[in-house]
């Protein structure tokens, strides 16, 4: 994150990827790293929405689809689907994405709240919408993206 010379937020970077043709994004700072879809182990007794487990290079990570934890269908894999690796809320995460389009730098100034009128279980998971060009990118809060009892869970596969 960028800061102007009052200590202002001046702009963001912002990784961008889809889910079933709608835009989102996360902070930059949040990704750890962007991987191909791999061999995902299903684990009994997960959350709806957790996919499985993967080893990466050693380290269990708990990966989400991250369309079905917002109410979607389930993801179809495919060439371009990846698994963004992130920090969520003290728990590191795979999520389950469409595909990983581009970086942008996003000045505070083309960022909005998400209008008072929309409601749902989801809800507190976006932090806001930033306008770019003539489309709109979904900002996800990764703090709140899971609830305190699922963090806790998956924190049983990290060993933590």
């Amino acid at each position: 994150m960028m800061y102007d010379s009052k200590g202002g937020h001046s702009e963001e970077q912002i990784v961008v990827f889809s889910l079933h043709d709608q835009v989102y994004g996360v902070n930059i700072a949040s990704v750890l790293e962007i991987i191909r879809t791999e061999s995902v182990t299903k684990v009994p007794g997960t959350p709806v929405f957790t996919e499985g487990i993967i080893n990466l290079r050693g380290k269990v990570i708990p990966v989400m689809d991250l369309a079905v934890r917002f109410g979607m269908p389930p993801s179809d894999i495919s060439d371009t689907t990846r698994v963004i690796i992130v920090e969520a809320g003290g728990v590191t995460i795979g999520m389950i994405v469409n595909s990983v389009s581009e970086v942008l730098r996003i000045p505070a100034s083309n960022l909005e709240a998400i209008p008072a009128l929309i409601s749902g279980s989801s809800i507190e998971a976006l932090r806001g919408v930033a306008l770019v060009d003539k489309r709109m990118v979904v900002l996800l809060d990764l703090g709140k993206l899971l609830y305190d009892e699922e963090k806790n869970r998956l924190r049983e596969f990290e060993g933590n």
